[in-house]
């Protein structure tokens, strides 16, 4: 048995936070010796370092599955000393033909590389205008990291390029920018909020490596349980023995899903693991 889960909009509840019954859920995996695996779009270092540091966690997913990570055993919430085990990165040349795409439109343009996520400056002080919900808004300044360079030189100078996203504000810019994705070839391209588009090299996703670390572990994808709530978590819950979304999730995730659990904010999936092994 092993537990995969998004944590936007699934495990962590709509102000970003760990719910009583999430760390109670945490403890009994950690007392069965089950692991429990953050799986999100974030960046590595963009995971909350209390779950990151959390007994039943050894491992993590990041950037939609272009990274999985076995986390330091003395000092697991330092990502600086995580040791990347698995890496889809997407090609330099690929990233560039999308930022050429992304330059004709008010948008952002977010490099998640290294296990961390890159923003030009006056972006990152933009990002109010982006985003209105607050405590997502305080999530996404958490998790990127201004830089005071062209997303180009960011390209070029970083070791492992993981993804990109844009967060758009007008949406005949995101349809603009969708109707020309496809020109770019070996991309995959899925979203985890309404208001952005993520794009990876072509064959990634949270499935895949959620399939790629259960063989390393050991453990048939058929005992792993997924949890998500959006696009970018279909790909896992359908690999999955088990996938379930939580009643908040996109129309498209609850139809890939096996189970419909509660919300993030009703313990949906705290609950549904307590049922398992509490």
């Amino acid at each position: 048995m092993i537990f995969f889960s998004d944590m936007d909009g699934t495990f962590l509840t709509s102000t970003k936070q760990v719910s009583d019954m999430g760390w109670r859920a945490l403890d009994a995996l950690a007392a069965a010796g089950v692991e429990f695996v953050p799986c999100t779009g974030r960046p590595l270092s963009g995971i909350p370092a209390e779950v990151l540091a959390h007994p039943s966690v050894h491992y993590a997913v990041s950037a939609n599955g272009a990274v999985a990570a076995k986390l330091d055993a003395e000092n697991p919430q330092n990502t600086d000393l995580a040791t990347v085990i698995y890496s889809a990165p997407l090609s330099r040349e690929k990233a560039l033909a999308v930022r050429q795409i992304a330059r004709d439109y008010d948008v952002t343009f977010d490099l998640f590389a290294d296990g961390d996520c890159l923003l030009r400056r006056d972006l990152y002080n933009r990002l109010d205008e982006f985003m209105d919900d607050p405590f997502i808004l305080q999530s996404m300044r958490n998790t990127r990291t201004p830089v005071d360079e062209e997303p180009e030189q960011t390209i070029q100078r970083v070791n492992v390029l993981e993804r990109v996203a844009m967060y758009w504000k007008d949406p005949a810019d995101r349809d603009a920018i969708l109707a020309r994705l496809p020109s770019v070839d070996g991309i995959e391209v899925t979203r985890s909020y309404p208001q952005n588009i993520e794009v990876m090299e072509a064959g990634t996703s949270k499935g895949t490596a959620m399939t790629w670390l259960c063989g390393h572990l050991g453990i048939d994808p058929s005992k792993a349980t997924c949890f998500g709530d959006n696009h970018n978590d279909i790909s896992m819950l359908e690999l999955a023995g088990c996938g379930a979304a939580v009643c908040n999730a996109e129309r498209e995730v609850r139809d890939a899903a096996d189970v419909i659990l509660a919300s993030n904010d009703e313990d949906g999936v705290p609950a549904y693991i307590l049922s398992c092994v509490g």
